[in-house]
C-alpha cells in the first residue's frame, strides 16, 4: 500500500486536525465530539442543516460546510456511519430556533444512527426532519427506489436546501423542496480500479486489469454489470442513457449535469466524458441548465466517475443559482 499517511488508525483524526487548521475562518470543531460546525452556527432564525457519513469521500462531507450549504457534519471513520451521539451533538450545535434538517445517504448505518439522533433531539423539543438521498439507479429497480443508495446526488441536495435556509425558509418547506430535488435526481457510475483501505492495505474490491464495473458503490458495493473496458464515448453513452430512461427525462426538460470523479480520474478524462453527455442530451432535446465537473464525492483513490442529472424547475433553478461559500464549493 502506497499512501502518505502515518499510522492507519490515526488517518481520520490527523486529517481533521489539518482540515480545521486550514479552514479556521469558516468552521470549528466541537470540543467533545468529532463534529465540524460552520463558524457562525447556530444562526438565529435559520433552519440548521446537518449531514455526515464516513470519511474517505473528500471533499464530501466536510467540504460543504459554509454559507448557502450545510452547517455541521458528523464525521465517521473510513466508510463508516457516525455514531448516534455525534449526530445528536451536531443537531444541537446548529439549532437556531427554527429546527434542523438532516441530509443523508441511504445507507443502513447512517439511516439508523441519524434516525435515533433525530428522535433524541425531538424529545428535547428540537424540530428535526430528514431527507434521505437515493439517486443511484444501479442499486435497486425503479419499483423499489426506497432501497437505492445515495451517491453524488447529495451534492445537489446540500446546494438546494442550503440556499433555501439562507432565504429564511421554514423546516417544512425545506423538507418538501429537498425531497423533490432528490426525486428529480438520478446517478450512475463506473469504476475500473478500487481504492485501498488504510486499515488493511487491501483493495475495497477486486477487478481485472481490463475490466470495469457499471454501478459500483462508493464503498465498493457490487454494481449491475462487470465488463471489458470501453472507450470514453461508449461507457458514457451506456451510463447516460440509463440515467435518462430512469426518471424518465423527456424532450424539453432542463437539467443540471454533475460529472463526479471518484478519486483518481483526471479532469481531462471527465471533460471528454462530459462532451459525450452533452451530445446525448442534445440528441434528446434536453437542455443543460447548469454544469459541474470535478471531484465532489470521491472514494479515496478509486478510478471511475459518475453522471448525475437533476431535472430543473423554476424554484430549483433559483436555488442552484444562489451563491454559496463552502470550504470546497464556492459559487458567486
Amino acid at each position: 500500500m502506497k499512501k502518505f499517511i502515518n499510522r492507519p488508525e490515526n488517518v481520520v483524526e490527523e486529517m481533521l486536525e489539518g482540515f480545521v487548521i486550514a479552514n479556521a475562518g469558516k468552521l470549528r470543531r466541537l470540543p467533545t465530539e468529532r463534529v465540524l460546525v460552520r463558524k457562525d452556527a447556530p444562526v438565529k432564525g435559520k433552519v440548521g442543516i446537518v449531514t455526515g457519513g464516513g470519511s474517505g469521500h473528500k471533499p464530501a462531507f466536510i467540504g460543504y460546510i459554509g454559507k448557502g450549504l450545510v452547517d455541521a457534519v458528523a464525521v465517521g471513520d473510513i466508510f463508516a456511519a457516525p455514531p448516534v451521539q455525534r449526530v445528536y451533538e451536531a443537531i444541537k450545535a446548529v439549532d437556531g430556533g427554527k429546527g434542523v434538517l438532516l441530509c443523508l445517504g441511504n445507507y443502513s448505518g447512517d439511516v439508523m444512527n441519524f434516525g435515533m439522533a433525530q428522535e433524541l433531539a425531538q424529545a428535547e423539543g428540537i424540530p428535526v426532519e430528514s431527507v434521505i438521498v437515493n439517486d443511484d439507479v444501479a442499486s435497486s429497480p425503479k419499483d423499489r427506489m426506497d432501497n437505492r443508495r445515495g451517491v453524488a446526488g447529495e451534492v445537489i441536495l446540500w446546494k438546494v436546501v442550503g440556499a433555501l435556509a439562507e432565504e429564511g425558509a421554514d423546516l417544512a418547506k425545506m423538507k418538501e423542496v429537498g425531497t423533490r430535488a432528490v426525486f428529480n435526481t438520478r446517478s450512475l457510475g463506473v469504476a475500473h480500479t478500487p481504492c485501498i483501505m488504510p486499515s488493511s492495505g487491501k483493495p475495497s474490491f477486486e477487478i481485472g486489469d481490463n475490466e470495469m464495473e457499471i454501478g459500483v458503490g462508493h464503498h465498493g458495493e457490487p454494481g449491475i454489470k462487470r465488463m471489458s473496458m470501453m472507450s470514453a464515448d461508449e461507457v458514457t453513452e451506456l451510463i447516460t442513457l440509463q440515467v435518462i430512461e430512469d426518471l424518465p427525462f423527456q424532450s424539453g426538460d432542463e437539467v443540471t449535469v454533475l460529472i463526479n470523479g471518484l478519486g483518481s480520474t483526471s479532469l481531462l478524462e471527465m471533460y471528454i466524458c462530459f462532451r459525450k453527455v452533452a451530445q446525448i442530451l442534445a440528441d434528446h432535446s434536453i437542455k443543460i441548465y447548469r454544469t459541474y465537473i470535478g471531484e465532489f464525492f470521491t472514494s479515496m483513490e478509486m478510478g471511475g466517475f459518475s453522471v448525475t442529472l437533476t431535472k430543473m424547475d423554476d424554484e430549483l433553478k433559483r436555488l442552484m443559482d444562489a451563491p454559496c461559500d463552502g470550504v470546497h464549493f464556492i459559487q458567486h
